[in-house]
């Protein structure tokens, strides 16, 4: 197994940074999305893309702009700018090795890969984990400075123990999404994770994924896991429950 340090840009000219894990024959490559404002070196998406590699998947993973080593300003950011860099980053594997069979995302990464899918023409399987069915349901992470953000025009605001600044352009591009009419329309298998225990985004927010999702469709409680997937397993049982779920989807060894 090999790990690329790789690059590319957006459609904005901002270059982001990834990092493709290959093994020594990929059958077929995924493309991975991190959770809101994490990046791609977060442990257990790292634990993920390193097990799919050992069942043959190749996995890239990158941060989302002004995340991580990724260019742009992460106040200048919102959903929309997520669905390109993903379709920047699906359009990288195109042209350097093969276009993403499997797409993976967690959090509000997972609803971005959900509504850039039908954009990504390869793409015959989307994995969720502890995604919300609604994207304004990212509002509530923050929803004591809404208001202010609305009336200011900006704030920084605290979320996982660091500063963040949100504009209110953030919160108008969530507004404009549904979600829920994407999954309906997805033509895709779909695998959902969800924990109930998830204090983050509500375990509601997937049954609203899976209720519009058409089948073939999935889904798997993870019991005790966090938000995160922080405890010492759980990563590696989400991408176990992947490889084996994802095997029609993809050439055989």
């Amino acid at each position: 197994m090999m790990k690329q340090k790789v690059s590319f840009e957006n459609d904005r000219g901002e270059l982001l940074a990834g990092l493709l894990e290959l093994p020594d024959k990929p059958v077929a490559y995924a493309l991975f999305a991190h959770c809101f404002t994490c990046g791609k070196d977060l442990k257990s998406a790292s634990k993920i893309a390193r097990a799919l590699t050992e069942q043959s998947i190749a996995v890239l993973r990158f941060d989302f702009t002004g995340l991580g080593n990724s260019d742009g300003d992460f106040s200048n950011s919102n959903f929309s700018s997520n669905i390109s860099d993903l379709l920047a980053a699906a359009d990288f594997l195109r042209r350097a090795h093969q276009a993403p069979t499997l797409l993976i995302g967690h959090s509000l990464g997972g609803a971005a890969v959900l509504a850039s899918a039908s954009d990504i023409p390869e793409s015959k399987a989307v994995v969720t984990i502890g995604a919300p069915g609604d994207v304004r349901h990212i509002k509530h992470l923050f929803k004591d400075s809404i208001e202010s953000i609305e009336r200011l025009g900006t704030m920084t605001v605290q979320l996982a123990g660091r500063d963040f600044t949100i504009k209110r352009q953030f919160l108008e591009d969530v507004n404009e999404h549904r979600l829920e009419e994407k999954v309906a329309r997805l033509k895709r298998a779909l695998l959902v994770f969800h924990s109930p225990l998830d204090d983050t985004v509500s375990i509601e927010q997937a049954q609203k994924i899976f209720l519009a999702a058409k089948h073939p469709k999935s889904f798997i409680s993870l019991d005790q896991a966090d938000h995160l997937l922080s405890g010492g397993k759980d990563a590696e049982y989400v991408a176990r429950c992947i490889a084996a779920w994802v095997s029609p989807y993809i050439p055989s060894r």
